[in-house]
């Protein structure tokens, strides 16, 4: 997406503001089901969303059961009423399963109570049982409108006012197991909770070589246990939907028993709560630990995670998710007619969509029926593509075949970190490693970026060198930012040194660049014409064309995390605010992603130019903000944002004008948010997208004419790949085909040549700012400049 696109997308977005008005509308919101972390968000976006536009809106608490019996349970909500709960799980207007709402008199009570405040659009956030409720709610509400109006209980004025019900919903679940929707709310953080405890039990089984059997929650839906096995390489996985082969029990403790002889200290079981064998019969941790302490005998531990899972912080993916699915909801309920049909607002790739409830509720249900008619394959593929990749990667990763099994293909691929560390490198790497092994290839790893490749830091590494890196942060290759401008000629000749047929680049905007040096030498060194691919890793996702880099989430969620214990601060000691400032060089993406998901007042970006102006009217905002009872303010700040209104000038700006009113102070985070443990979705996405990256390479090996010439080197240029995004003709073995940037487009994975790459950055934060300032401002402006910031 270029400039103009982004442009127009805000545009877009300006003009369908002034032209949505809920001025005399009314919207209910409630949660129902099960809870789960980030509903707090949702929440807190429809309310304010729906303030912003004029509409009254109200909680209905303790879900379908505080509808049905009205009173105080239905209450109308201000701009106040959702202040400081993003950082807080579950959910503050209260969950319950109701009986009543299952019969028609329940039904015809909620319709009175809704009635009798004006209430004809409602917004529901729970799984597909509450979502379901709804829809047959809707389907009856002109009935349930004129028997009220038959027994006296509303007149006929209110039967036409209200003739009809607008529903949009939105799916809360921790277990991910609703269609049409690539990530349900809480499903992240509850990956969080998970991984934190795997990541602890890991040093306790490696010091005394034990294996623990872990069960996770989910249902019947095996996305939780797949992902944390992904995300911290188990030994092996039970799903409900992919259930072991016939003689699992003997596979298994071959499985452990080979992965013991490799001298690893221990062994990680996750197993699904809903996991069953092929005939449908259960397998359960008990059955499992029994397994491996009769056949292996080894010091086995059983570990139920249970609730803790629904518990706890949101993750900043949750409250970013939860915020863009709240307004988006609010749009769609404002914009619905009497012939639009109930719809649940849901994230595709990277953006949030609308779809028609009932199919996927259908979809949904499909499901469990595929996995109670024991077609399981057909179930995999129901749960949608990205389950499906998940479940073929881990078995690619996770099972290593014997050597004769292999079918090598006397290749050598390189694999290199470039630029500044990034959480979820060891990842990629780990991914790339093993993927290249089982594709038949030598892997070998250059240490200490392109310096150290010029040095002939180069090694062979194993299927087993990378065990356990996938929850190590930093670089274990180590990385630099030195480009290779300068030593191509030595390093062309580490090339031809090491027969080096193709090169796997995982870095941020110095390997992108680096990699646009490597290609444009092609013409002087034949030894750089090999298919060369780069992978974007850096928390400042900058790398063009891709909307995701590797590390991002990680130093999102340290943002996130460090602004909760701020504005904690700011608020026990009353009237004060806050200026903190963020990485990222010239991309506004933590800074305005951070203060969407930390509910800051402001958040300064590069890609949104603001003046003098702009900071007087949010120090404005701020004094407004202090005669309420929320007495605190957070401010974010992209390290790069201005060149003359830097952290200190707006801290002492701040201060000055904020004199008397409030008090300020300033962080600057700096370098922690580089360090720490990859989170969960950073190592899925490491692994993920370096396999992907490897079976492109493996690919343009196999077309590379030319194999066996001079320097053994194969992968000459060819004529590309279909997974190119490329319509140019054939190329030579100069050309750009194959040397490409892997990043996820809004909808999948794409590899995209790297000089197509070289357009303007698709940038995140101009196009999410307009959502993220009327979530933070009070009452702020439709018509006219908006504010900076969210």
């Amino acid at each position: 997406m270029d400039d103009d696109d982004v442009t127009n997308r805000k545009v877009s977005f300006r003009k369908c503001l002034e032209h949505l008005s809920g001025a005399g509308k009314a919207i209910g919101v409630l949660t129902s089901g099960g809870d789960a972390q980030g509903m707090n968000a949702a929440v807190r976006a429809v309310v304010r969303m729906g303030i912003y536009v004029g509409a009254k809106v109200y909680f209905i608490y303790e879900g379908y059961q505080g509808m049905v019996d009205g009173g105080r349970n239905i209450v109308e909500a201000n701009w106040e009423s959702v202040s400081s709960i993003l950082q807080v799980g579950g959910t503050i207007i209260g969950s319950a399963r109701c009986k009543a709402f299952r019969t028609r008199e329940g039904r015809l009570r909620a319709a009175q109570n809704l009635v009798q405040r004006g209430i004809t659009n409602l917004c529901v956030i729970g799984g597909d049982g509450s979502l379901t409720g709804a829809n047959i709610f809707r389907k009856e509400w002109s009935g349930l409108l004129e028997e009220l109006a038959q027994n006296g209980e509303i007149d006929k004025e209110q039967v036409q006012k209200h003739a009809y019900l607008n529903v949009v919903g939105m799916v809360g679940s921790i277990d991910n197991d609703f269609c049409g929707t690539d990530m349900t709310i809480g499903t992240d953080s509850a990956l969080h909770r998970i991984i934190e405890v795997v990541d602890a039990i890991m040093t306790t089984a490696q010091s005394h070589q034990r294996t623990f059997v872990l069960e996770v929650m989910g249902r019947h839906c095996g996305y939780l246990a797949l992902v944390s096995a992904l995300a911290c390489g188990a030994d092996w996985v039970f799903l409900p939907e992919s259930p072991p082969e016939e003689g699992w029990q003997e596979d298994m403790c071959i499985k452990l028993s080979e992965n013991r002889a490799r001298k690893k200290r221990l062994n990680i079981i996750i197993v699904a709560e809903g996991a069953i064998d092929t005939q449908n019969k259960p397998i359960t941790s008990e059955q499992i630990k029994e397994l491996v302490v009769k056949q292996l005998g080894y010091d086995t531990r059983v570990t139920i995670l249970g609730h803790v899972q629904r518990g706890g912080t949101p993750s900043a993916f949750d409250r970013i998710l939860a915020s863009r699915m709240g307004v988006e909801a609010v749009v769609a309920l404002l914009q619905a007619t009497p012939e639009t049909p109930a719809c649940v607002v849901s994230l595709s790739g990277n953006q949030a969509v609308r779809l028609p409830l009932v199919e996927c509720v259908q979809m949904t249900q499909d499901v469990q029926k595929a996995m109670d008619e024991r077609r399981f394959k057909d179930a995999v593929q129901l749960r949608g593509r990205s389950f499906e990749t998940n479940l073929n990667t881990y078995k690619r990763l996770a099972i290593k075949l014997p050597d004769d099994q292999i079918v090598k293909s006397n290749c050598n691929v390189a694999v290199i970190n470039v630029g500044a560390p990034a959480a979820g490198m060891n990842a990629a790497v780990r991914s790339a490693v093993r993927v290249g092994i089982a594709d038949g290839h030598k892997m070998l790893a250059i240490y200490d970026g392109f310096e150290g490749f010029a040095k002939g830091q180069v090694k062979e590494i194993g299927w087993g060198d990378v065990g356990g890196w996938t929850g190590q942060g930093g670089s274990i290759l180590g990385t630099k930012r030195t480009l290779p401008g300068k030593s191509l000629e030595d390093i062309a000749a580490q090339m031809r040194t090491h027969s080096i047929n193709a090169l796997l680049i995982i870095g941020g905007f110095e390997a992108y660049l680096g990699l646009l040096e490597l290609s444009a030498a092609r013409e002087r060194y034949e030894e750089l014409c090999v298919p060369m691919v780069m992978v974007p890793a850096t928390v400042s996702n900058n790398v063009p064309g891709s909307d995701f880099s590797i590390g991002a989430d990680t130093a999102l969620n340290t943002i996130t995390d460090t602004c909760d214990r701020i504005k904690q601060s700011a608020s026990g000691t009353k009237r004060r605010v806050f200026i903190i400032e963020t990485m990222g060089g010239y991309c506004g993406y933590l800074a305005n992603m951070g203060g969407l998901a930390a509910g800051a007042d402001a958040a300064y970006i590069f890609e949104e130019p603001f003046d003098i102006r702009d900071l007087q009217s949010n120090v404005e905002h701020l004094t407004e903000k202090m005669k309420t009872t929320i007495q605190r303010g957070l401010v974010l700040r992209n390290e790069s944002c201005s060149e003359n209104y830097t952290t200190d000038f707006i801290y002492q700006l701040y201060s000055e004008e904020g004199k008397g009113v409030f008090d300020c102070r300033k962080n600057v985070l700096g370098h922690m948010q580089q360090g720490g443990a990859p989170s969960p979705f950073d190592r899925n996405f490491g692994t993920k997208i370096s396999a992907r990256a490897m079976q492109w390479i493996s690919t343009k090996l196999k077309e590379a004419p030319g194999k066996g010439r001079r320097h053994g080197w194969a992968g000459r240029c060819s004529r590309g790949s279909c997974l190119l995004l490329c319509t140019c003709s054939a190329s030579s073995r100069t050309g750009p085909r194959s040397a490409g940037a892997l990043g996820p487009s809004r909808l999948s994975l794409a590899v995209i040549p790297q000089r197509q790459g070289l357009a303007p950055l698709w940038r995140w934060g101009a196009l999410r700012c307009p959502s993220a300032m009327l979530l933070a401002v009070r009452k702020p402006p439709i018509h006219g400049a908006p504010p900076a910031g969210p």
